[in-house]
Parts: C-alpha cells; structure tokens; sequence
C-alpha cells in the first residue's frame, strides 16, 4: 500500500492507493485562510501538520490494515507558501501563500538586484513566488528576518514534522525563484538577491527519490512498520501530471482547482518569462513542464457560492450540463489578482453588464465562462510560448460539472476529458512517488493514464459565439485597470 497526501490552500487530502494502482480510501481535514491586510494572505504552518496527521488518523481508523501496509508515502503541496523558521525549527510567523499580493514592490527590486534572475529562474517575480516575500520581511520584519534558519515550502514543513528532516524535491523548489531551474540545483546569485545563502535552503531531491523516513512515532501511532520511505514528493500541478499519466513531452492537463492552471510536459527547459509563463522542474528526473497560472478558477465559484449563501451544486443545477451560449454578463475572475498573462497582483474581480432583469442563473454562468476565458488566455500563452495543445484533461474539484467542461471544451476550442480519481489528482500522483521511491520501477509502469470518464468537444454552434465574448471579454482587463 501507499499513501498520499496533499497539503492544499482550503484543505488537507490523504488517499490510500493498493499495489495495483486503485484508490482504496480518502480522507479529508479542512483549512482556514487569513487575510490581516488587504492582498494578504496566510496560513498557520502547524495547522498543515494537524490537519495531515488527521486525516491519516481518520484513514487508520477505518482502514487500519490497509494503512499497517503502507511502504512509501509521498506528499504533494500547494506553491510558494514562506514558512520561516528559527533555529529550533519552529515558525516564526504565519505562512505568506501563493495568492498573498503584498510584495509587488519588492519584485522590482528583486529584479534589480539580480538582472540575470529570469534567465537563471524561468520565470521573472511576481508577488506570489517566495524570494519577494522573503524581502517584504527583511523590509518590514527585519527582527523576524534576522532569526530566520530556514525557509522552507509547506509540505517540506509538514516533511519535516513528520520525518525530522528538511528536504525539497525539484518541481517545488523551482516556485522559489531561488532554484536554478535548468541546472536542478539552488542558485547562489538568486540567494544572495534575497540576502539568504545555501544554509537557509532544504537538501534537494528529485519527486521520485527518498527524502526521509517516516518518524518511529507516527509509525507507531498509525501502525505501520518502522522503516516507511517518504519520497520527494512534487508541488500540487506536478503530482496532479503524475497522477495523471502526464510524464511525456507534450502530455497537458487543465486544472479547475482553488487556482486554475494549464500545464504542458516538456523535455528541456524552456522558459518563456515574457509570456508569464512558468517553467519548473517536473517531479521526475530529465523533465521540465511549463504552466499558465490563473490564481482564482474553482475559489471564484466558491466565492460566489459563499456570498449567495448557497452551495456551489445548488448554484450550478438550474443551468442543466450545458448552455445554448454565452450569458450577457462577463466577469473577471482576478479576486485574488492575477499570474498570466497579466502578471499583476493588484488584479480584481468584476462583473460587468449587469441589469435589472439579469438573474442568478447568468451571474452563475458568467463566472464559469469568466474561468474559461482566463484559461483561453493560459492556453494562448502556451501556445505561444511552445506549440498548440490540441487536448487536455481536466482535473481539480471543478472537473465535478459536466457544465463546466463543456464550457471549458467550447471556450478553449479543444477537446476536454473529465477522467477517473480527477479530483484527488494530486493525493493519487503523491502517492505513486512514495512508490517510485521504495520501488525504483519505470514510471511509465506506475504513472499511467486514469480512465476517460467523459469527453467534451467544441460544438459548431457555440464556436464563433463563444470566440466573439472572449474578445468583447479580453477588453475589459486593459479597460478597468485604466479606471482603477
């Protein structure tokens, strides 16, 4: 048996996986965000660690000698995420996310300091990456800087507690803008840019690799043997490609998860900072993979569910699994601001064209199509920055709709395909590199593709309608920003 878990932004998922690759059991613990300040956003570190151990809590309990089996556990995390610590390896302050906004300004200076940081990174800042808000601290919190040990990604922190030992594996550390991406290795210059050196760093491993062994405690605790492997594990959009199969040059994916991301495998490194695209590390050895980054998809549909005081499903069951065309209201789905192609974290939602007649069910609708059309401008980046995609899967909490993969399918131009476990992608991928680790097998043995459970194409009818809102929608990012 294996275990994965995923250290999300709104929760914690832990998935048991059998040696023939089937998904036995899930368990789940819920999170809590903080935003003290406007663009903030944070997390308490230990609460990643309480609500992991939960959930596999949750699993032994009610699958005690599936769990006693476990050989390898892989973790997988959400991005970015600061988790300072001092020299007792205890945090020095609440996480600062991938979706906190603060450190704009610090970017600039980022860049200024390091002229070559794009070339060396992939990628060129911007306020969710780690390396600014390490500079937001020095600028802001210089006694919190200054006892700063480590830093460290938050399923390294949650490696930590489990295991004792700080370590990174390659596709995470590339969102720190302090990997050298090509090389696979931490960049001295990008350190120094931040005022941090090598020690401040984890020990790198690849996705696939060992990084530790499970701590004798939990062993104990969740009754296990003592000699359980925790492998390297990836950052959550790469072990959602492992679990998808997505491990050859050109494999893509579309992830409709609290962010939203368009993902392509590639052989090289191959970054295209000029287009706000990514490139990062892949979770296994000799890969790379670029992404579009949106930084609100299923989190815009929660955020409308939430206002409504109503469920997202209750939100999404008048519209019926398709629509004729588009709904007169347009919305900018920016609530946390936005990666590509803006690149501006000042970024906000909107909904324009609202009228006295407009109802609840266009509203719903225009925040679908506002995540397509933001996914069409990720899918364009990448386009550009690499060739055409002609397909993708889709995976994350809102592959659930029919609806929204049908839009998806209509907006983007290409065929879309919900597939089986889409929901615990990640969970599933962390779990086949706790394998990969103990097993050293091929991972084209154990990173297959998940049953097609549904395919979605283009509809004639909806083509061209739906190619004259996204152009009417591409306007209104540049129109508003001029007023705001």
């Amino acid at each position: 048996m294996y275990l994965g878990v995923d250290i999300g932004t709104s929760g914690v998922k832990a998935v048991l996986v059998n040696e023939a690759g089937a998904v036995v059991a899930t368990a789940a613990r819920e999170l809590a965000l903080s935003h003290p300040a406007p663009l903030w956003s944070e997390q308490d570190a230990d609460a990643w660690v309480e609500a992991a151990i939960g959930a596999i809590d949750d699993l032994a309990a009610a699958h005690p000698r599936d769990v006693a089996g476990v050989r390898g556990i892989g973790l997988s995390g959400q991005m970015h995420g600061a988790t300072l610590l001092d020299g007792d390896g205890r945090p020095l302050r609440p996480a600062i996310l991938w979706n906190d906004g603060r450190s704009h300004a610090e970017c600039i200076e980022l860049e200024r300091r390091c002229p070559s940081l794009r070339a060396i990174a992939g990628n060129f800042a911007m306020a969710g990456f780690t390396a600014p808000k390490l500079l937001w601290v020095a600028r802001h919190e210089p006694d919190i800087f200054k006892r700063v040990a480590k830093v460290l990604l938050p399923k390294a922190y949650v490696r930590y507690r489990l295991t004792g030992e700080m370590a990174e594996d390659m596709s995470d550390a590339s969102g720190t803008l302090w990997l050298d991406v090509g090389r696979r290795d931490w960049s001295a210059e990008l350190l120094n840019a931040a005022g941090l050196d090598l020690h401040h760093m984890p020990r790198l491993v690849e996705g696939s690799e060992v990084s530790a062994v499970l701590a004798g405690e939990f062993a104990q605790r969740w009754g296990m043997a003592r000699d359980v492997v925790v492998a390297g594990g990836a950052g959550d959009n790469a072990a959602s490609a492992i679990g998808l199969g997505a491990i050859a040059p050109g494999d893509a994916f579309l992830s409709l998860g609290t962010s939203g991301v368009v993902f392509r495998v590639t052989d090289r490194f191959a970054p295209a900072p000029e287009a706000a695209v990514h490139a990062f590390c892949h979770a296994l050895p000799d890969l790379w993979h670029q992404m579009g980054v949106m930084l609100s998809a299923a989190a815009s549909l929660a955020w409308l569910a939430n206002v409504m005081e109503t469920p997202a499903a209750a939100l999404l069951a008048p519209l019926g699994q398709r629509v004729d065309g588009p709904s007169p209201v347009k919305f900018l789905p920016y609530l946390d601001g936005e990666r590509t192609p803006h690149n501006d974290a000042a970024a906000s939602g909107a909904f324009v064209g609202l009228r006295a007649a407009t109802g609840r069910n266009q509203i719903v609708q225009a925040v679908l199509e506002g995540v397509a059309f933001a996914a069409r401008d990720n899918l364009a980046a990448l386009s550009a920055a690499g060739g055409a995609i002609t397909d993708v899967d889709l995976v994350g909490g809102g592959s659930r709709s029919p609806l929204w993969a049908q839009i998806c399918a209509d907006v983007l131009g290409i065929a879309v395909h919900r597939v089986e476990e889409g929901e615990v992608g990640a969970a599933l991928g962390a779990a086949r590199l706790g394998r990969l680790a103990v097993s050293g097998e091929d991972p084209a043995q154990v990173c297959t593709r998940p049953r097609r459970l549904a395919s979605f194409t283009p509809r004639a009818s909806a083509a061209s309608v739906y190619d004259e809102a996204y152009r009417s929608w591409r306007k209104l990012y540049p129109a508003l920003k001029e007023t705001t």
